[in-house]
């Protein structure tokens, strides 16, 4: 399945892989260290560690396949639809909004980032200049009408 990332969001990626190898180190060490208390049975740091241990390596193993997944967004030289990759300008209830359609790892909403698969981005993907688009959303249906796209 590929994911879709930005330069940004693929250095993060690798950033957070290793930070969880360099926990993955320590937990070890206090793996060894718990061992040598004896007993492992009742050992709760032991146990804890070992916790940890898996949790970090699913945490591993989850993003090196984001890693070998990843499909670089480039930005699209086609500004005539929205796509992964276009930062979207809109107007929704007489308001102007800005998002950058981005795959489902990078969305952060709160600073204009949305996922493409997300209702507002699959709504705008595919769509023009001057398309108006609706959106089903808890509160009822929003429309969006596209001003610009870069």
């Amino acid at each position: 399945m590929e994911n879709y990332v930005t330069k940004e969001g693929l250095a993060k990626l690798k950033s957070q892989l290793e930070e969880v190898k360099v926990k993955l180190k320590e937990v070890a060490q206090k793996i060894k260290e718990a061992r040598e208390y004896g007993d492992l049975s009742e050992n709760a740091e032991y146990h804890e560690a070992k916790n940890e241990q898996s949790f970090l390596l699913g945490k591993e193993q989850e993003l090196e396949d984001k890693i070998k997944n990843a499909k670089i967004i480039e930005e699209s030289s086609d500004k005539s639809y929205v796509s992964i990759g276009s930062t979207v300008e809109v107007k929704s209830s007489g308001t102007d909004e800005t998002y950058q359609i981005v795959g489902s790892d990078e969305s952060d909403p709160l600073s204009g980032k949305i996922s493409a698969d997300s209702p507002i981005g699959k709504a705008l993907v595919g769509h023009s200049v001057g398309d108006e688009v609706s959106v089903e959303t808890p509160a009822g249906e929003l429309k969006y009408k596209i001003l610009t796209i870069k």
